[in-house]
This record gives structure tokens, C-alpha cells and sequence, in this order.
């Protein structure tokens, strides 16, 4: 029998025996929040076995500590869920306001309408999955504030007054007592304000300090309403004109005799009641795959800790942790799809940069194993180098060269940057990076394809030379296959389109994404799919070729610093490399040449362009570049306008 099965069929049997409850487990619900990105079908099954697997996580940690943090699954199907209660809440009243909480986040979980993501606050505890890593957020989008529609009926003055006093407290007074703080302003008066204030476990102490100061902001919109609410990622805080937390054990509390003992069997029988069906439909046909997967990743894993021991890269949990300062948001270098980055000073004075992993063996394995397994092989002065990995303890961590000038879509997204990027840096960046492929694709004792180059994997050293960083989708291409055949992972607008619809890896997959990060780093501007514009990067700089003015689509920024001929040239190689046919487009060492040489460039096809209608679910968002990153599973439907 599955063990999600087991386990709700024994919530549901205990759920009779459940003891009564003579206190307030404040479930009245503050906001449901439910997102807009879809599980494709293909998805649907494992999205849904791992989001059971998440809330069977859940109600275990919550039962235990009063707090959970769950991952769940791999690549696009993994389910991120976090849940909290209040600090004032016992533990029975824990329990089941989170009881109450995931039968409420039925109406955005996988099972109705395949959504994949979903908040919900009760006024004692706070539910919410998604389907990549926020638990280090302190704010987003998402984030809402909420107003009682009642105005306080007394001296409003008085009350905003002592509501806006309070908030202010509640804020530096949580931030000294372990995030969470309630009190009262104007206690015994007729508009005395009450409240709570509480930073989830999951942030650290700058993003709870950074959390609340935008909840003061927004709280006070709605003073002199009787009570607020601001529902933040990383927070919660509350004033009312009615004392509502602590009330545990006080006979006003409600919920008490057989109101409680009735709720938690309802909320039992409810949620097993929506869950079992799914999971027995679930167990008969996902059951093999799991056990074959699992024995494949102890292979990896096995494999793994070989190529760790054989090699001087294993460093110390510890060491890195004190290097980063215990992983300080200060030291923050940015957000990737996998994990954060965070600069460190190692004790020998050696600045790097630790690639912070959250996922369990199951989840962290294939990228992990690709990091370590194929970057400890290679070398070149244009990929960065990895110096080292942490496997030994909470978390995985993997450790590079510091590179200080960021990355081409740092320089790229803001033209104050861009300035300073000249003709003569960009042609180095990208002659760099190619011979940095070349190298990756015919000159290393591997055979090996990035799968996803884009602005925000090249980085800058100090001399602004270019560095290929991020190897997590890299593949090692056997010497006896011409391709591959792979659900596709990558960014959507560098992906080739033999890729994209066929799932066909060979090297051209990444001369595809050169050629379009060539065009972007000349034409200063980023190829995005989401875009309304229905003029795409790539055929606007084919319309200019046909027209034999390849040179005004030069970013205006480097006017007055190129010939027009060698701009031509340097456009006509990027065209030559997004070619639609995969046949037609250069090697990278071929590329390489065609950069340094100055011999003839032949003239290239159209470029495949992505008609503007075309369906495409996007995936997981990484929130650092605000590129749109898929990986194997979604489905889409692509309109290719052949080559003529």
C-alpha cells in the first residue's frame, strides 16, 4: 500500500478518536491567494503525487515544531510548501488550524484546476506551496493587505494614533523576540489597538526586518478600519480593536466541547475524503517509476561521492558557512533556478562563490552530479572553475571562482551599465565564449553541451573577460551518437527550435543560443518570449540583412565605435548561427575562426521565428534574471515559419 495512502487513511481513522478542545485555533481565513501557471497533463500525475507527499510532510513537522518546510519532486514538477502558526497558538490549536487551512487551499491545489501555486492565511496559521523555492522571500508581488470594511466607531483619531504606535512596535520588538511580538496601545481606554506581528521561520533576520517595515508601510492604509491585516511572503502582522491572540485556555476562546472535537473530524473526513481517490488512481501507475528512479539516483549518488573522494574539492560545511557569514543577505549574490549564490572569503583570503542548494538527495542529485561530475573535468580560461563542494552537511554547496563584473544581463538590463560595455569589450566577450564552447563541444576529454547559454550565464571577470558559468542542465554527449533525445530544459527565446519541438540535442543546440546572445549583446537588447512586442530580436535584425543595413541594428549606445563592415560581419556570424536547419549552422570552433580570422562569412537562411501566437505554458520564473526557464514536461504547442 502506498505510504500516502497509509497515512491518510490513519488521519482519517484518528480523526474519531481526537480529544476535545477547549480553545480558539483562529481559523477565520484572512485571504486565499492563488496563482495563474498550470501543470501541463503530462505533469498532472507527479505534480499531484508530489504535493500529497508536501502535505503529508506538513501536518508531520507542524505536529512536532509548529512550523514545516517541505520540497517535493524534481526539475518542473517539484511542489516548494511552507506552513507556520502563530507563536501564541498550543500546539492542539496548531494542529487544527492547519487542518482547517489545507482544506481550504482545495480550491487552488492540483487535484480541482491544476494550479501551481496557492497561499493561505487564517488568522492563526499560514499555508502555502509553489512551485519554486520562496523561502527566502520577504516580499512579492503577490503579497496583499487587508482591510476590515468598518470603521472604528469611537475617537478615530485616538485609534489611528495608538494603531499606528503599535504597529511600530510590534515591528521592533519582533525582530528582538525571535520574529514574533503582540502587545496593546492604549490598554483600558476606549481605543486601545491590539496586535501581532511574526516573521515565518524560513526568512532570516534581514528578511524579517525588511518584511515588517514594508508591512508598517501598508497596514497603515487602513487606518482607522477596526482591524488590518498585510499578508507578506515572509510575514504576518495584525491590529484589531478586540484582544484576538493568546487565548488559549480562556473560557471566550470558542471552539470548546463537542464544536471541536466535531470540527476536527469534519476537516479529517473532508480532506481525506478529496485526496484518497486521486492517490489510489496514483499508486498503480507511478509506483514502479519512483522505486526505478530512486535506484537510479543511490547509483548517482554512489557515483558521486567516488568522483567528491578521488579529488581535492570536498570542503568543509563549516569553512563555507563561516565564509559567507553564515549565508548573510548581504552577501547575496543573486537568485538562481537551483539555488542562491552568496559571496564567501575563504581563511586563506580567497574570494568565491557558494552555490546554496535547498533540494533533499531526491531532488538535488541530477544537477548536483552534473555540476561536480562534468566542471571538475574541464578547464578553461573561459568557463568558470569550480573550486570545490560541501555534500556532508544540511545543505549542498558548491563552490566557484568570484567573478566581480556580473553577469552580461546585469550589464544589459540597465543602460547606465550598458555605457560601459565598448565595441571592442563586447567582441572579446563573445569571441571568449565562443572558444569557450569550442572548447566544451571538440577540445575537452568530454563531449559536452551546455543547454542553456544566455546573458545571465556568461560572467565578467575583472578584465571583463567572459566566463560560461551554470552547468546544472550541461550534458555529456556520447562519441558514437549524432543526437540525443531529451525533454527539453533551458530558457524559452535561446532554444533551438529542433529542440524546442523534437527534443533533438545535438551542439547546435548551443550554437542556436550563441547566435541569439550574440545578436542581443550587439543590438543591446534581450530577446524576451513574453514580450508584446511582435517583432522579435532575431527577425528584426533579419529584416536589416535583407535590406543591406545590418549596421543600424547595432546598439545606438556604440555609435561612432565600429566599422560598418565589421558589423555586418559580426551580425551575419549570429544569423549564420540561429539558422533554422541545424545542418546549416557552424560549429563553435568554425564560429570561433569566423571571429578572429576576418575570412568570408557565408550568407545565412532565415532564422525560425516564433509565430506570436504560438501556446507556450511557461515554467518556473527565475526571479534573479526574470527569464522564463523550462524544463522537461510542459507542453507546448510551436508555430514554425519554415526557411524560404
Amino acid at each position: 500500500m502506498s505510504p500516502h495512502l497509509l497515512s491518510l487513511l490513519l488521519l482519517l481513522f484518528s480523526s474519531l478518536s481526537i480529544t476535545p478542545s477547549l480553545s480558539d485555533p483562529r481559523t477565520s481565513q484572512a485571504a486565499l491567494i492563488c496563482g495563474n501557471r498550470t501543470a501541463s497533463n503530462a505533469t498532472r500525475q507527479t505534480v499531484i503525487t508530489n504535493f500529497l507527499s508536501a502535505m503529508d510532510a506538513v501536518s508531520t513537522q507542524i505536529s512536532s515544531s509548529g512550523y514545516a518546510r517541505s520540497v517535493n519532486g524534481t526539475g518542473n514538477e517539484t511542489v516548494f510548501a511552507f506552513s507556520e502558526c502563530m507563536k501564541d497558538l498550543s500546539r492542539s490549536d496548531c494542529d487544527l488550524c492547519v487542518a482547517q487551512c489545507k482544506t481550504q487551499l482545495n480550491n487552488c491545489h492540483p487535484f480541482s484546476k491544476l494550479i501551481r501555486s496557492g497561499r493561505n492565511y487564517l488568522d492563526g496559521c499560514y499555508l502555502r506551496y509553489d512551485d519554486y523555492n520562496f523561502f527566502e522571500e520577504a516580499t512579492s508581488p503577490s503579497d496583499r493587505t487587508v482591510c476590515n470594511v468598518t470603521d472604528f466607531d469611537g475617537n478615530r483619531t485616538a485609534f489611528t494614533e495608538n494603531s499606528a504606535s503599535l504597529v511600530r512596535n510590534l515591528s521592533s520588538q519582533a525582530l528582538k523576540n525571535d520574529g514574533f511580538f503582540v502587545g496593546s496601545v492604549g490598554e483600558g481606554g476606549n481605543s486601545t489597538a491590539y496586535g501581532l506581528a511574526q516573521c515565518w521561520e524560513s526568512v532570516n533576520k534581514s528578511g524579517c526586518a525588511e518584511c515588517l517595515t514594508d508591512a508598517v508601510t501598508k497596514i497603515s492604509s487602513c487606518f482607522p478600519k477596526k482591524e488590518g491585516r498585510v499578508l507578506n511572503s515572509g510575514c504576518f502582522m495584525m491590529y484589531s480593536t478586540v484582544r484576538f491572540y493568546n487565548n488559549s485556555g480562556v473560557g471566550d476562546g470558542g471552539g470548546g466541547g463537542n464544536g471541536g472535537r466535531n470540527l476536527a473530524i469534519i476537516l479529517a473526513v473532508v480532506f481525506s475524503a478529496s485526496t484518497v481517490v486521486l492517490v489510489l488512481g496514483s499508486v498503480f501507475f507511478f509506483g514502479r517509476r519512483r522505486l526505478d528512479k530512486r535506484r537510479r539516483e543511490k547509483k548517482q549518488l554512489g557515483d558521486l561521492a567516488k568522483t567528491v573522494n578521488k579529488s581535492n574539492l570536498n570542503i568543509k560545511y563549516e569553512t563555507l558557512e563561516r565564509a559567507t557569514n553564515y549565508f548573510d543577505i548581504s552577501n547575496k549574490l543573486g537568485q538562481g533556478g537551483s539555488g542562491s549564490v552568496f559571496k564567501g572569503i575563504l581563511p586563506d583570503g580567497k574570494a568565491v562563490a557558494v552555490k546554496r542548494l535547498f533540494f533533499n538527495t531526491r531532488q538535488w542529485v541530477d544537477d548536483f552530479f552534473n555540476e561536480i561530475n562534468l566542471i571538475s573535468g574541464v578547464h578553461h580560461k573561459n568557463l568558470v572553475k569550480l573550486l570545490g563542494c560541501s555534500i556532508t552537511g544540511p545543505e549542498s554547496l558548491l563552490v566557484y571562482e568570484f567573478v566581480p563584473n556580473n553577469s552580461l544581463h546585469y550589464h544589459l538590463s540597465d543602460r547606465r551599465y550598458s555605457e560601459k560595455l565598448s565595441w571592442e569589450m563586447r567582441y572579446n566577450i563573445i569571441v571568449g565564449t565562443a572558444e569557450g564552447l569550442a572548447y566544451l563541444h571538440e577540445e575537452s576529454r568530454l563531449r559536452i553541451i551546455h543547454r542553456d547559454i544566455k546573458l545571465s550565464n556568461v560572467l565578467l571577470d575583472e578584465n571583463f573577460t567572459a566566463k560560461i558559468a551554470d552547468f546544472g542542465l550541461a550534458r555529456l554527449f556520447p562519441e558514437d551518437r549524432t543526437h540525443l533525445s531529451t525533454g527539453i530544459a533551458g530558457t524559452l527565446g535561446y532554444m533551438a527550435p529542433e529542440y524546442l519541438v523534437r527534443g533533438q540535442l545535438t551542439e547546435k543546440v548551443d550554437v542556436y543560443s550563441f547566435g541569439v546572445l550574440l545578436i542581443e549583446l550587439f543590438c543591446g537588447k534581450r530577446s524576451n518570449p513574453k514580450s508584446q512586442d511582435p517583432l522579435s530580436i532575431l527577425q528584426m535584425v533579419w529584416n536589416y540583412y535583407n535590406t543591406n543595413r545590418l549596421p543600424e541594428a547595432v546598439d545606438p549606445i556604440l555609435s561612432g565605435q565600429f566599422r560598418a563592415e565589421v558589423a555586418t560581419r559580426v551580425l551575419q556570424i549570429g544569423l549564420l548561427c540561429a539558422q533554422a536547419s541545424a545542418e546549416l549552422r557552424p560549429s563553435m570552433s568554425v564560429v570561433a575562426k569566423m571571429l578572429t580570422d576576418g575570412g568570408p562569412v557565408p550568407p545565412p537562411s532565415q532564422p525560425p521565428f516564433l509565430n506570436s501566437d504560438a501556446e507556450i505554458p511557461f515554467g518556473r520564473s527565475n526571479s534573479r534574471h526574470g527569464s522564463s526557464s523550462i524544463s522537461s514536461g510542459n507542453s507546448m504547442t510551436v508555430s514554425l515559419i519554415e526557411p524560404r
